[in-house]
């Protein structure tokens, strides 16, 4: 398809690098889903093994309306998978969603910088006009991940969806517009930098030299960023 808007980009950062789905990622990204509380509020539940997977993936690629990615760190492992869905050229708009990372990303800043690159490609690419956010009533984690973001609260969608158990659920929606996104962007940016100062009192590098791993090349902290120096608010079970 050759509109811009169902065109599946690669966006790197300096947490993460956001690559298109495809199904050679399906070990990886299995692995990645371990952890079963990543499932709590997925309308999938956990894969059951790698050919579930792999089926799993297959039906993500065979819809038109979303453009899937897998989140690659620095180190090349892939820590997750994040959507755009409801494409909509003609109003240039989209949702951002379907997104998980595992474990061992979460407060790293892969989340947050993924979002970062999803709303910049949205706005300032596509010129999308709107970029909006749903998710669970229930899931009180993702609601103030989303409004830490700067997304503004729409409504609820009264018995959107069901959920696996069977149960309605009524869905909250979000969305950032085109005259907010920059006051967005700065708000995104400055949750990325790292601290002026370490807790012990040694001054922090303000910025991450480039570095190369796995024909990938990414920008990493001079000490490996600790838990104590990563951004504020990124736990990677912002589900949303």
């Amino acid at each position: 398809m050759n509109n811009p808007w169902y065109h599946r980009p690669v966006l790197t950062g300096q947490h993460v690098r956001l690559e298109p789905l495809t199904p050679a990622h399906a070990p990886d990204l299995f692995a990645a889903g371990a952890d079963p509380d990543i499932w709590t509020w997925l309308r999938d539940a956990r894969p059951t093994d790698l050919d579930d997977m792999r089926r799993r993936i297959d039906r993500i690629l065979a819809d038109p309306d979303r453009l899937a990615f897998v989140q690659i760190d620095p180190a090349g492992r892939v820590a997750g998978t994040t959507s755009y869905y409801e494409i909509d050229p003609t109003e240039r708009g989209l949702y951002i969603g379907h997104t998980w990372i595992g474990a061992p990303w979460r407060r790293t800043g892969v989340n947050t910088e993924a979002k970062l690159m999803l709303l910049r490609h949205a706005f300032d690419t596509l010129g999308a006009n709107r970029v909006g956010w749903h998710t669970d009533i229930n899931n009180l984690r993702s609601q103030r991940a989303i409004e830490r973001l700067g997304a503004r609260r729409e409504g609820v969608l009264r018995a959107h969806r069901i959920r696996r158990d069977g149960s309605l659920r009524d869905t909250v929606v979000y969305s950032v517009i085109a005259a907010e996104w920059p006051s967005v962007r700065e708000r995104l940016e400055a949750r990325l930098r790292p601290a002026q100062h370490h807790p012990e009192g040694e001054s922090s590098q303000t910025g991450y030299p480039q570095r190369t791993v796995a024909n990938r090349t990414f920008a990493s902290s001079a000490d490996g960023q600790r838990a104590d120096q990563r951004p504020a608010g990124d736990n990677g079970l912002n589900l949303y």
